[in-house]
């Protein structure tokens, strides 16, 4: 029987090299619903080939010219959130794969955990903000939170048959991304071309600029403690220019277990979809002669402060990785808008956190507000 999936996010990087993933795969796997934004063309070229139950749009003027270039298509046609609380309820679905970028992954992601869905998340915002809530869920229903990002597929995979009580620690490589070799009065001239030139991984505008201002790792620090319940001191960071070791979980008899492969997505995508199994793949397998040598360095935090301050918003807990998730959204469009220059995230981040009183939240309206009071507050500063 193939393995019913939802995507959401479906034009999105990774939401391209998933359905590549399911085109190669076509007996194990089958899409019964797809989500984008505003990419009418290529979301009609999805439908065609892998035809879905439905499809989701964000606007309702692009849904209804969608149904109309697609007049004999069997597939239904939806528009906005009620289309994307569709598309993670319906009773087929198996598993919810969210690749929506930043916040607006948070709604869906809770849906799917609530209506009884294994979630295969690449949208680690939603636990940046909503962790506890999330994990909450999950446990409640007897559901997966599988990991996409290649980092959390690591560590998930060296956990596969351990025991996750002996766990000393982990560690999170990171490439360094385009600035890595920079001086930091470098990074402050930094243009947009050169924030977006990232060395190794191809990825989306929003997360290419995480990676730039290592807020990237700094989402994934607290990702990996909400999924693997970690605490801040159990979770490392290593500069790993090759990005061929993916993560390490070092246990407590000093064993340090690894994973590693070459920078391609569509692995840690795959396991996703295909766990418990592996199934194999078209990819080239790692050739470490070619490669030569693997390097670590530790991280610059006066250079890349987000991850001081991703550090500070698990630590104190509450509402606080909300509002810095919320503000890092904002404050990366702002950027890729030629509004504000690389180290002003940085900067305003700290400054709207520092104004927030965090407090313990219950309900996903509560992270709603919250987001929108960040918000509110940073078009306050500039």
């Amino acid at each position: 029987m193939s393995k019913k999936i939802s995507l959401l996010g479906s034009t999105g990087s990774i939401g391209t090299q998933a359905l590549d993933v399911v085109r190669r795969h076509r007996e194990e796997y089958e899409v019964v619903a797809l989500t984008a934004g505003h990419n009418i063309d290529l979301l009609a070229k999805q439908i065609i080939e892998f035809r879905p139950k439905v499809a989701i749009l964000k606007k309702y003027e692009d849904a209804n010219h969608l149904s109309r270039i697609l007049p004999t298509n069997r597939t239904r046609i939806l528009h906005g959130d009620d289309g994307l609380e569709t598309a993670v309820s319906m009773p087929e679905t198996e598993l919810v794969l969210n690749a929506l970028v930043g916040s607006r992954g948070l709604t869906p992601s809770y849906l799917a955990l609530k209506n009884g869905k294994d979630l295969a998340l690449a949208n680690k915002e939603s636990l940046v903000s909503g962790g506890m809530l999330m994990t909450k869920l999950a446990a409640r229903n007897g559901k997966q939170i599988i990991p996409v990002d290649s980092e959390h597929s690591a560590i998930f995979q060296c956990l596969n048959s351990e025991n996750k009580n002996e766990v000393k620690r982990v560690v999170l490589t990171a490439s360094g991304g385009p600035f890595r070799t920079w001086s930091r009065e470098s990074i402050n001239r930094a243009t947009l071309e050169d924030a977006l030139n990232h060395p190794n991984w191809s990825m989306g505008r929003k997360i290419t600029i995480d990676s730039a201002t290592m807020m990237n790792k700094g989402l994934e620090i607290i990702e990996a403690a909400w999924l693997f319940d970690l605490t801040n001191e159990q979770i490392d960071v290593l500069i790993h220019p090759q990005s061929i070791v993916h993560s390490m979980v070092e246990f407590q008899d000093t064993s340090v277990l690894a994973q590693m492969g070459l920078p391609d997505m569509r692995v840690p995508i795959q396991y996703a979809l295909s766990w418990p199994k592996r199934l194999k793949n078209h990819l080239n397998s790692l050739d470490l002669l070619s490669i030569g040598a693997l390097t670590f360095e530790a991280p610059n935090v006066e250079k890349f402060p987000c991850l001081r301050l991703a550090r500070e918003a698990l630590v104190v807990g509450k509402t606080l990785p909300c509002v810095m998730n919320a503000a890092n959204d904002f404050l990366v469009e702002s950027f890729l808008q030629g509004k504000i220059s690389v180290y002003q995230i940085s900067d305003y981040i700290e400054r709207v956190m520092h104004q927030h009183v965090p407090f313990e939240y219950l309900e996903l309206e509560e992270l709603i507000e919250v987001e929108n009071w960040t918000r509110s507050k940073l078009k306050s500063f500039f």
